[in-house]
């Protein structure tokens, strides 16, 4: 069986195309992965024996760069439109199944339907779907499994995400279609979602049940096995005193929160705790020479979360299932898109505090950091650990295999 995936986005798009990558090719099938150009993606798919397929623009200096002109968004989108047709059509030539995921694949249904291959949608989260999605609440108080959250209708805002979706991709997805012989679309976002789309994530973390009318094939979350020993004076630094608390914010900017290392240092030392600082691409360093802070590039979360004290992260979906798995308490400060979502699934399920915002201050922090450190919190972070999955690839890829069979 030959599979390509797809997926364009930052590490946190990209490491779970590489997991069920990894797993797919462990059961003997042929996978190749179209991704970003960037060095980082190019040595995590080398580094578990994937051909890597770059298309589109480098993400990191998008993120990371001079914010762009007003119309880049429009731009942008006919741009990778133009890539789907391209690149991830090339690629996808003698293949029997094409998985999408990541920044709007709009092009990509198009490109399995005229090379009559199977087509699978997968998504991160639920939280955005029609009928009902998780809000923060306002309520004060500590997280309990019922608190901490609002219900609020969302279809409204779903119906608004087409619009904006189709006029951002359907001018330049139906050229492209017109030239290969397809009829037009009037509806980017329902084509690229198809019947059936998955859902990788955790179902204790991302319920989708009552979130959404949809019906969402849940695989579990897309794991990649980390076996990468934690460098030398990293170990040195846990072994040097107290569990540290971890401060990440992965592949976010945090253009808004100028100060947001000292901020969180500060905070953290005011709760009597080390600082373990991952530098990300915000390039967060150490504030002070002080001996009870340290810091970190890449490293292997899997082996340091459940030697930290809490994480304190931006509400990805690998971070947050990360630390849960961990059994480590969790301070989310979510930045964007599902991270206020995810925040808000760690305070509902008492394993951590959503903080209010995306710029923390040094008294927010503090008052969520007493949350997440707090003991009921952190035998609720243990007991929630136990239930998270860690088997979503071999689910996504036996489906796979399985609706294949005569491809094997």
């Amino acid at each position: 069986m030959r599979v390509l995936i797809m997926a364009y986005g930052s590490r946190g798009d990209i490491m779970p195309p590489a997991a069920l990558a990894a797993q797919l090719r462990e059961l003997g099938a042929e996978v190749r992965v179209c991704a970003p150009p960037d060095e980082e993606f190019a040595q995590l798919l080398a580094g578990v024996g994937v051909e890597h397929v770059p298309f589109g623009r480098p993400v990191r200096p998008l993120v990371t760069g001079t914010p762009p002109a007003p119309g880049f968004a429009t731009e942008f989108a006919a741009e990778l439109v133009a890539e789907h047709f391209d690149t991830v059509a090339k690629a996808a030539e003698g293949c029997d199944v094409l998985v999408a995921s990541g920044l709007m694949p709009a092009g990509a249904r198009s490109v399995a339907q005229n090379l009559g291959i199977r087509y699978v949608y997968a998504c991160f989260h639920p939280f955005e779907m029609p009928s009902r999605h998780y809000l923060p609440s306002s309520r004060p108080g500590p997280p309990a499994a019922t608190d901490g959250i609002d219900m609020t209708d969302n279809r409204a805002l779903w119906d608004l995400d087409v619009q904006k979706v189709n006029a951002l991709y359907l001018a330049p997805l139906n050229a492209h279609r017109a030239e290969i012989g397809l009829p037009p679309l009037d509806n980017v976002r329902d084509h690229v979602f198809g019947d059936r789309p998955w859902l990788a994530a955790d179902p204790v973390l991302g319920p989708w049940q009552e979130l959404t009318d949809l019906e969402l094939v849940q695989t579990g979350a897309w794991i990649l096995p980390d076996e990468r020993p934690l460098p030398a004076d990293l170990e040195e630094f846990l072994d040097a005193g107290t569990p540290p608390v971890f401060v990440g914010f992965g592949s976010m900017p945090m253009r808004a929160a100028t100060d947001v290392a000292r901020v969180t240092v500060e905070a953290v030392r005011a709760q009597g705790r080390r600082v373990l600082v991952s530098r990300g691409w915000a390039d967060l360093g150490l504030v002070d020479e002080s001996d009870d802070c340290f810091a970190v590039g890449d490293v292997n979360h899997q082996a340091l979360f459940p030697r930290v004290a809490a994480v304190v992260h931006h509400g990805g979906a690998g971070t947050t299932t990360t630390a849960a798995r961990a059994g480590a308490p969790q301070v989310v400060v979510p930045q964007f898109v599902d991270q206020p979502h995810w925040a808000a699934q760690v305070a509902a399920l008492g394993i951590g505090a959503a903080h209010d915002g995306p710029v923390p201050t040094f008294e927010s922090l503090s008052a969520a950091l007493s949350t997440a450190l707090a003991p009921r919190t952190a035998a609720r972070a243990q007991a929630v650990a136990g239930t998270v999955r860690g088997d979503g690839t071999t689910v996504a890829a036996n489906l796979l295999l399985d609706a294949c069979e005569p491809c094997r």
